[in-house]
């Protein structure tokens, strides 16, 4: 029969090469950050002519702003443009060099948005403080909705395991975005951390219906032996947690697959993010228990 508890080793194991190897990651490359946290300007517009690859209108915009702007294609006719702050005169000279492109039809300016330094920084302060906020509020809800759970492991410690776990599921999506920001230019802004809440809140959610599963069982048979109590609990919902990621991660790819462009990497946040948190929700979560109960019985 299927023991979590006693292939912990194993998932343990795994688990921190990718924690550690997204750590790597981070430390080694950092994120290439969007405009929402450097300031910047972005443009976004059609154009019905030839197709280029986003080198070409690279090459068009470098000369007038000094610096080589981010250009992501959306689709096959419009594209966005993100660059340093620049004010309407120059705006107007960069779509200039745009239209002067040769073959490249019609110019049509979708958008143009500038967010100056300060409110990028106040951003990157609220991004931030957004993740911790929602950590401790999560810590303390179990608290509050295990309170009557006192034996052998106390409230507030499946709120810690919760958001350990938590951590690992953060981590992980984070280091491959660290990757892809290095290799493939994909940046980190506002929707990214909106996936990632997300992706907190999914993760826990999974979390806490095997843990109610563990409570209702210690509060039947409360001198049972808690690792195969843990076990039963994983056994009884791991159909349930499996069928729910399942059902979700097939819009995520089918959204993903055939969305816009410009809901791919929110997308991808989401489906990395649905695929660790069950996986840490069965396998991190649940033994993080067993090991804690383990260690507070010999230090007595």
């Amino acid at each position: 029969m299927f023991s979590v508890v006693k292939t912990q080793k194993i998932w343990f194991s795994l688990s921190g090469l990718l924690f550690l190897l997204s750590v790597a990651a981070v430390a080694t490359w950092g994120f290439k950050l969007g405009i929402d946290f450097t300031g910047g300007s972005l443009i976004e517009f059609e154009a019905n002519g030839t197709r280029f690859e986003p080198a070409v209108i690279v090459g068009a915009i470098e000369p007038v702003i000094s610096e080589e702007p981010h250009v992501q294609q959306l689709g096959s006719k419009s594209y966005i443009v993100r660059m340093k702050f620049v004010d309407e005169a120059k705006h107007q000279e960069v779509l200039a060099a745009i239209k002067k492109i040769p073959a490249i039809g019609d110019v049509r300016e979708e958008r143009f948005e500038t967010i100056g330094p300060t409110v990028s920084s106040e951003l990157k302060s609220r991004a931030v403080w957004s993740v911790f906020a929602v950590l401790g509020a999560i810590i303390i809800y179990i608290a509050w909705a295990f309170r009557s759970v006192s034996y052998p492991l106390a409230a507030w410690k499946f709120g810690v395991v919760a958001v350990v776990a938590l951590l690992h599921d953060v981590f992980v999506p984070a280091g491959v975005f660290a990757v892809l920001g290095h290799f493939k230019g994909y940046e980190v802004d506002t929707l990214f951390v909106t996936a990632m809440l997300t992706v907190l809140g999914f993760s826990v959610h999974d979390t806490i219906v095997t843990f109610d599963r563990v409570r209702e069982h210690l509060s039947k048979t409360p001198k049972a032996e808690f690792s195969g109590l843990v076990d039963m609990s994983v056994r009884e919902t791991l159909g349930r947690s499996i069928n729910t990621s399942l059902t979700v991660l097939l819009v995520l790819v089918a959204v993903y697959l055939f969305g816009g462009e410009s809901v791919k990497q929110f997308n991808l946040v989401l489906i990395l993010g649905v695929l660790v948190g069950t996986y840490s929700s069965i396998f991190i979560a649940c033994p993080l228990l067993v090991v804690w109960n383990k260690l507070a019985r010999e230090s007595k």
